[in-house]
């Protein structure tokens, strides 16, 4: 990687590549907004792994909340973290702000995230029937009607903040529940209380909210070892993750918990577990625009609809009938297949792919951000920028040429590799395509398969030589008339 002596000119020379990037694109102004996110989560140990991750993506996000509510595994009197338990992380955060702002000045001080830092309900599994300072938070954001962008609320634990917020809305302003629902898009990590079933879907459901209900997080969860193949797993394993986020990168980092030496079977340092952090990834503006329906697939999984407008994730299992209720550890496909304890168990491999299948980006990822908690800006690696060049949705017509060209250029001067793929989970169309120059920014081209109506995607991947390798990309969605 060239050196950059000038770090304020670099991270200057990145924002205005991505303002480039944004303005160049008449169909894409949604993409170019930071996403509005509220957390809530129940502090179990996967929730603190996650929280240092989410805060060294605090640049990407406009945060609203980040509160903490109970679940059916953790709440007052039941394997309680505490009511603080996120303070640590925003002191260690506080104390690596000054070297973050260095690579990228959007990221918020510890002072606006503490003070977006609150309690919700917590006191028991699906309590929502107390209101409080977290579930008011949520209600103000929903209510505010000077910013009309959609706020995705998050459900690291159990619902019942949400839903004690939104009853607080339907019980004091009923004639606002359509405007309100409008704004929210969820991403559950499971139902973890019976909350969402009991009240939100019954009173909130005819309002059509766009709800993913995740069941593709095993692949992050504790188990990971078993069913995430053995390239992806190398970046989970100690050797990569002393290297790479626990040894030398700063307080933050520091406080990330690994697997120690107690734990029986593994490696002090291997990765433990994450499993909410898929929904936040699902809203990290990488190019995939995946938030632009639960169908097309990005960083946070691919799911498909059920019913209403609820998303699950993709059971291929012939006959399988999706429950009518709950999807938790109860129900959920991926978690009953994994009960079952199948040696080398290929459909549970195949169920969890949409997630797993970005391992390596998302960990080089993190791994950069962990060495922007204590380099300069000239000795760490930055994005690539990638810009299409024409509409990222077009219309064409049964064979017909479809040209690809795009654009890419990186802050820091590394050399860039090109991949154009047809994301075939995505389409809806059957045929598989021959991309022409699959390696070519400005020379790759597709011919359109003869069925009409349906969708295909094709993402343009591009990766810097970087040291960790980043990668951003850009995706066309082709309507066949």
């Amino acid at each position: 990687m060239d050196s950059n002596p000038h770090p304020v000119l670099g991270v200057t020379l990145l924002l205005l590549l991505v303002a480039t990037m944004v303005l160049g694109q008449d169909d894409s102004l949604m993409a170019s907004e930071k996403p509005r996110v509220i957390v809530t989560s129940d502090g179990e140990i996967d929730d603190e792994c996650s929280m240092v991750r989410f805060l060294l993506y605090a640049n990407e996000f406009d945060i609203e909340g980040i509160i903490t509510s109970s679940s059916q595994y953790h709440a007052h009197g039941h394997n309680w973290a505490g009511d603080d338990w996120a303070r640590p992380y925003l002191a260690a955060y506080a104390k690596v702000y000054p070297n973050l702002v260095k690579h990228d000045p959007r990221y918020p001080t510890a002072e606006f995230l503490q003070s977006r830092t609150l309690l919700g309900n917590v006191k028991a599994e699906g309590e929502m029937d107390e209101v409080t300072a977290g579930s008011q938070r949520i209600v103000e954001v929903l209510l505010d009607a000077a910013d009309e962008r959609p706020v995705w609320i998050q459900a690291w634990g159990g619902t019942n903040t949400i839903a004690r917020a939104l009853k607080t809305i339907e019980q004091q302003h009923p004639d606002r529940m359509a405007e309100v629902a409008k704004k929210i898009r969820f991403y559950f990590i499971w139902e973890q209380d019976e909350t969402y079933q009991r009240y939100i879907r019954p009173h909130w459901g005819k309002y059509g909210i766009q709800t993913i209900i995740s069941d593709q997080f095993v692949a992050l969860f504790y188990h990971w070892k078993k069913y995430v193949p053995e390239e992806q797993q190398s970046y989970l394993a100690a050797e990569w993750m002393k290297v790479n986020l626990l040894e030398g990168h700063g307080p933050l980092c520091s406080l990330y918990k690994a697997h120690t030496k107690e734990d029986k079977g593994l490696s002090e340092g291997d990765f433990r577990s994450e499993g909410d952090s898929p929904a936040f990834f699902y809203n990290i503006p990488n190019g995939l625009r995946s938030d632009e329906s639960p169908g097309w697939g990005g960083w946070g999984g691919r799911f498909v609809r059920v019913r209403e407008n609820t998303w699950l994730d993709p059971v291929s299992e012939p006959g399988y009938e999706y429950p009518a209720g709950r999807w938790y550890t109860g129900s959920a496909w991926g978690r009953l297949r994994l009960k079952k304890e199948i040696s080398g168990d290929e459909a549970l491999v195949s169920y969890l792919k949409p997630q797993w299948r970005w391992i390596d980006a998302l960990q080089n990822d993190f791994a950069a951000r962990a060495d922007w908690c204590v380099k300069e800006f000239n000795e760490a690696n930055h994005h690539p920028v990638v810009k299409m060049n024409g509409k990222l949705n077009r219309n064409v017509k049964p064979r017909e040429v479809v040209q690809l060209d795009a654009t890419a250029t990186d802050p820091d001067g590394d050399e860039l590799t090109v991949r154009w793929w047809q994301y075939c989970e995505a389409d809806s169309a059957e045929a598989t395509v021959r991309i022409k120059n699959s390696d070519s920014a400005h020379n790759a081209s597709f011919i359109v398969p003869n069925e009409s109506g349906k969708e295909v995607h094709i993402i343009v991947e591009v990766t810097d030589s970087g040291t960790p390798p980043l990668v951003r990309y850009q995706r066309i969605v082709c309507q066949i008339e």
